[in-house]
């Protein structure tokens, strides 16, 4: 059982934060991101990059660029496509 910064029992995600909140984890593992349980309710947890996740970010942006380039052309190689 995963337990926040209180007594109290974090609660289990289900759905589609899930996959979001098993990511997040992940990512706390390899260093990219810190986590911050808040004693609150409803809990609130925040999410930090870290120096190492920050290194990132030029590669994110770059893959924004090149989407907002391309995008266009990716769909209508989708629409056109068949299988």
């Amino acid at each position: 059982m995963t337990k926040n910064s209180g007594s109290r029992p974090a609660k289990p995600c289900s759905g589609p934060l899930k996959g979001l909140t098993e990511t997040l984890r992940a990512m706390e593992r390899d260093g990219l991101v810190t986590r911050a349980v808040h004693d609150e309710n409803p809990p609130r947890v925040e999410y930090a990059l870290t120096p190492l996740g920050r290194t990132l970010v030029p590669l994110i942006d770059a893959a924004r660029i090149w989407s907002e380039e391309h995008l266009p052309t990716l769909l209508r190689a989708r629409e056109t496509y068949e299988p």
